[in-house]
């Protein structure tokens, strides 16, 4: 039956359900499509996703995340590797035991402190067999179909059956008339290709001569641009140069009326900043004013140098004098006295 669940908490908290009875709908045969008017809400807990039934040792466990982390995976996937490769060093580093020498071979040896019997070998035999040797397979017989009805004969004299020269004869007319036909057509086929050949050959003349007078014309036409363009060159550099001896006139003639007044002031104007200027003055100037300067300033020294030690002659015995006469005035005072 379904039912209309209501669930609730009694005030002690015991968890208690319970459902209003109601009547069964009649429910068709076959599956009606779904719709929001025919969808009924069930309220059987059996039918609620979150009861588990059955063994709970094998539940399906929901993981916490939805996706789990690429970058994780990734972590673990190299932390395998690096395990494994860790692994594989560790077996190719122990030492192992080496081959056996040919013709020996290696044997398990107890190396326990206290040897030990061992009773239970087992007893191994090595046991061999043959089998024979493949059969050709024999050839397969011709097939001969059985015989049926019965083997009967009969005489037949010279001409009765077959005449030769009769019967070869229409055969011989279609060999002689294929071949004469076969003939014709190749002399025919022969002529045609002669008559296709000198066709061709006329055409080729043809084409020649049309491909000579095309060329004659694209060279006369070539020739033809050759000169327009070297004429429209020339032309055009007859065009520039009157055009370059206009500017040129132009420029000497403004350049002559600009320069008119300015030819006098410019030469001043050199003059006065020493540009322009006499040689022999200039020679003065540079070379002999210098060395009179020179000279002048020479004697000057020499002149002050001769002053200066007659001064100091004179000076020297002008002191002398006065001391030899304070000492002669001395010389009376002391013969007075």
């Amino acid at each position: 039956m379904a039912f209309a669940s209501n669930s609730h908490r009694d005030p002690s908290g015991i968890y208690t359900f319970s459902s209003r009875p109601r009547a069964v709908e009649n429910r068709s045969k076959y599956r009606e499509p779904s719709t929001e008017e025919t969808k009924h809400h069930y309220g059987n807990i059996m039918y609620d996703r979150r009861v588990v039934r059955g063994n709970t040792y094998s539940k399906r466990i929901v993981p916490t995340a939805a996706e789990p982390d690429p970058a994780e995976i990734r972590r673990q996937q190299a932390n395998r590797k690096r395990a494994i490769a860790r692994k594989q060093a560790r077996e190719q580093l122990r030492p192992s035991t080496p081959e056996a020498l040919q013709g020996r071979k290696h044997i398990d040896v107890q190396t326990e402190l206290y040897l030990e019997e061992l009773s239970n070998v087992i007893v191994a035999t090595d046991i061999e067999c043959q089998t024979d040797a493949f059969l050709d397979r024999p050839t397969t017989p011709l097939f001969i179909p059985a015989k049926s009805g019965k083997d009967v004969e009969t005489q037949i004299e010279e001409g009765e059956l077959f005449d030769f020269d009769v019967e070869v004869q229409p055969v011989l007319e279609v060999l002689v008339g294929k071949t004469i036909e076969q003939s014709l057509l190749e002399v025919m086929e022969e002529e045609e290709l002669a008559c296709l050949r000198a066709q061709q050959r006329a055409f080729e003349e043809l084409r020649n001569n049309e491909l000579a007078e095309v060329q004659r014309l694209q060279e006369k036409e070539r020739r033809h641009n050759e000169e327009k363009e070297r004429r429209i060159a020339q032309q055009r550099e007859v065009l520039k140069n009157e055009k370059e001896v206009a500017e040129k006139i132009a420029a000497r003639a403004y350049t002559q009326q600009y320069l008119a007044d300015l030819l006098s002031a410019v030469f001043t104007s050199l003059r006065r900043h020493g540009y322009i200027y006499d040689p022999v003055e200039k020679d003065i100037e540079t070379n002999f004013f210098p060395w009179l300067m020179d000279e002048v300033n020479n004697r000057l020294e020499r002149r002050y140098a001769a002053r200066e030690i007659l001064d100091t002659i004179i000076y020297d015995i002008a002191q002398k004098r006065l001391e030899r006469f304070n000492e002669q005035e001395r010389q009376p005072a002391k013969s007075d006295s």
